[in-house]
């Protein structure tokens, strides 16, 4: 789900809990019970693995078990779209970590969209959303936005809202679940339900128990292999700077949780254009200058999380990078060359980059041992829980989970 354009109507420092290279549990094994579930005054109990804080409600959309279920299977019903090709699952796929393995999504009537569908994992703590909009901060908004954007069309609900809920008003196990999820509406059918359901769900979508996590948090020391505790060491140095951007229990630095007293919102220039050397970047994906008109947010993105990252290729906000080794070498070099063409530059000397970007050199083994850390940030719990999995049998399992 991505913002291109504004549908009609819709418009840190944080507490972080950074997981250095030395730091998690306290390897007595006092940390590898999970904790009951923390409960909200409005009764939702939340399923957090170890060390995680607990998420932000939303006071316009407070969180419940019948709202939870019914968006399971609005995310994951074709009929949501103008013509019954297309879920919110289509682009987020739970056997790739809620992303689709495209460059750049497609939208239910064909459109080819400018930007690569991003990672739902763990999206309830991200303090804005999408790649580039610095105010879009609330789920139910964002999905307010592929259900009515035009530009490009996602859903496609534009002039088809009616036509769609009436699909959904038809279908009596939607007349329980929609009346489950909000008792005592004489007609609960409309299209905020609809979103505030959706951004239910996603909330719901928490990836903590990886190799790392089990290592980290857990005390299970030899969940992570000896070449994945090397790439840790890397990835948490000033050599390469990683964590600058990628830092916090979600890798992510912009994070909101309940506990958040001050939201950092944070997007950098990695230095992936710098068109005819003036740091430009293609015409529709210029990134937060979109919003500000400022030149030195040209090229500015959100940091994506970091879990689960293995699935999620390819990488960047346009999908212009296939390879988390091809990743690894664009850091390295300290942005990347484009020799020819009509977006050639060197995007290691565009004065937009921001100053974390620096070049380093990684020998062929230490390589191998970062991506063995990256690859440890892999949650095949998350990736496999019956909780998130389609009602529907529309969009298939990954071959791994049983």
């Amino acid at each position: 789900m991505k913002l291109q354009r504004y549908p009609a109507g819709v418009l840190l420092l944080s507490a972080l809990l950074t997981l250095t290279a030395c730091g998690g549990g306290d390897g007595d094994g006092s940390d590898t019970t999970t904790p009951q579930p923390p409960t909200t005054d409005a009764g939702y109990a939340w399923s957090l693995p170890a060390g995680f804080p607990t998420p932000k409600e939303s006071a316009d959309n407070p969180m419940s078990a019948a709202k939870v279920e019914l968006g399971r299977h609005l995310f994951y019903d074709l009929r949501l779209s103008v013509n019954q090709t297309t879920a919110c699952a289509s682009c987020h796929l739970p056997e790739r970590a809620f992303t689709d393995g495209r460059v750049t999504a497609i939208g239910a009537t064909g459109e080819v969209h400018p930007r690569n569908a991003m990672s739902l994992t763990n999206v309830v703590y991200n303090a804005t959303l999408n790649w580039a909009n610095p105010v879009l901060s609330m789920l139910h908004a964002q999905a307010l936005i592929p259900m009515f954007g035009e530009f490009p069309i996602e859903l496609g609900w534009s002039d088809h809202e009616a036509e769609i809920l009436d699909r959904l008003r038809r279908d009596g196990q939607y007349v329980q679940l929609f009346a489950a999820a909000w008792p005592g509406e004489a007609d609960p059918f409309n299209a905020d339900r609809v979103a505030k359901a959706i951004a239910a769900f996603e909330a719901t979508l928490i990836s903590g128990n990886s190799a790392y996590d089990q290592s980290t948090l857990q005390g299970k020391w030899d969940a992570m292999s000896p070449a994945a505790r090397r790439g840790q060491e890397l990835f948490f140095s000033e050599r390469m700077e990683c964590f600058h951007c990628h830092g916090g229990f979600n890798f992510s630095q912009s994070v909101s949780h309940a506990g958040t007293t001050i939201t950092q919102t944070d997007f950098f220039n990695n230095g992936l254009y710098n068109i005819g050397g003036t740091g430009d970047y293609p015409l529709d994906n210029r990134g937060l200058w979109e919003f500000t008109q400022q030149p030195a947010d040209m090229g500015r993105f959100r940091p994506p999380t970091l879990r689960n990252i293995e699935l999620t290729a390819p990488y960047m906000h346009d999908g212009s990078i296939a390879t988390l080794d091809e990743v690894l070498d664009h850091y390295a070099r300290g942005g990347r060359l484009i020799s020819s063409g009509p977006f050639a530059g060197d995007g290691a000397k565009s004065p937009y980059k921001s100053e974390l970007i620096v070049p380093f050199i990684l020998n062929a083994q230490e390589k191998q041992d970062l991506i063995a850390f990256l690859n440890s940030l892999t949650d095949w719990e998350f990736i496999c829980d019956p909780r998130f999995a389609d009602p529907f049998g529309n969009f298939p399992r990954h071959a791994r989970c049983p």
